[in-house]
């Protein structure tokens, strides 16, 4: 994992972004966020699981289902299944020592 301070690859309103393999923060004092920095991790991880690519795709569809469903970006955003998992675990710093396997599947299906 790499960490890269960016205010202009982070859109307004975000403090990080994950792309695989890097960290996109938007200012460096963020870096020692751990809580922050832990949630970006869990993304890490859901996104070496599906393969990287699949990733982005499933969380864009569900993100569009969930906007068409709630009609409001930020609604929409957290209910995403992956942003679900990342912000119940975030203050966790050993969930992923112990996560299983695939545990997104487990947001999908609540």
């Amino acid at each position: 994992m790499m960490i890269l301070i960016s205010k202009y690859l982070v859109p307004k309103g975000y403090l990080g972004l994950t792309v695989f393999p890097f960290m996109f923060l938007k200012t460096s004092g963020l870096k020692e966020n751990r809580i922050l920095i832990n949630h970006e991790k869990i993304h890490l991880r859901q996104q070496l699981e599906l393969f990287i690519f699949p990733f982005y795709i499933i969380y864009t569809i569900e993100f569009l289902i969930r906007l068409i469903q709630y009609k409001d970006w930020h609604l929409a955003y957290r209910n995403i299944s992956f942003e679900r998992e990342a912000y119940k675990h975030e203050k966790d710093f050993f969930y992923l020592k112990s996560r299983p396997l695939f545990n997104v599947i487990n947001f999908i299906n609540k």
